[in-house]
């Protein structure tokens, strides 16, 4: 790993920042000043910021009950991101399945490429829970269509089959497979109704847990970890 991405990523520096803290002498490899940001850090390098040995944060996996009015970007926008929420560089962390600025929910945020991969990939069939409270009553032939699939016309592609259990005659439980731009809300839309609120529950086989409050965070166990 380059250095300055190095720092990046487990320091409260930006890129930017690295390479003015390089210029100053403020950055040592070993027992030497750094000279050249896209020098490769190989793990037996001791690397000092201001005196201080820069301990390796990790990849990092946690779990976020997403609250509404917050987006899933590193932009800058009219919303806060919840990448302000964590306590270490935006730009080393990820969201595996963003959530649009209304919906709330089960969010997975993690620096593992290859982890995230495995929960969003189509090719891995990972499901994922939404309750759903809609506009307008359901009905048997909206469930029929949504458990069958149905057709996107912006893509020109039909669905997967959803899984649809009904709560309410206006509150369903819908598990997908997918994770297209917009999916549940296309979907009743599609049919024929509309979301009036979307919250996410459940991914895989790791449910929301009950005791974070909206916009709060924890890291995920090993074992949870483990589920993907």
């Amino acid at each position: 790993m380059r250095l300055d991405k190095y720092l990046a990523n487990n320091t409260e520096l930006s890129r930017k920042q690295v390479r003015v803290a390089i210029k100053k002498g403020r950055v040592e490899l070993g027992n030497n000043l750094a000279e050249d940001p896209s020098t490769h850090i190989s793990p037996e390098i001791c690397v000092n910021l201001d005196g201080e040995p820069v301990v390796e944060q990790g990849l990092g996996y946690f779990m976020m009950n997403k609250a509404e009015g917050w987006i899933c970007s590193h932009g800058k926008e009219q919303y806060p991101s919840v990448y302000e929420c964590f306590d270490r560089p935006a730009d080393s962390l990820h969201v595996a399945g963003r959530l649009d600025v209304d919906t709330t929910g089960l969010l997975l945020v993690t620096g593992d490429g290859q982890w995230s991969h495995r929960i969003t990939s189509p090719a891995h069939h990972c499901p994922k829970v939404y309750r759903a409270w809609l506009a307008e009553f359901i009905t048997e032939k909206m469930i029929f269509k949504l458990e069958k699939g149905v057709f996107l016309e912006a893509e020109g592609i039909r669905t997967k089959p959803a899984k649809v259990d009904k709560i309410d005659e206006d509150e369903v439980l819908l598990t997908i497979t997918e994770g297209k731009y917009h999916q549940v809300k296309r979907m009743m839309e599609a049919v024929g109704n509309s979301v009036a609120r979307l919250h996410r529950e459940k991914i895989g086989e790791l449910p929301l847990d009950e005791n974070l409050l909206p916009g709060e965070w924890r890291e995920l166990s090993e074992e949870e970890v483990g589920l993907f």
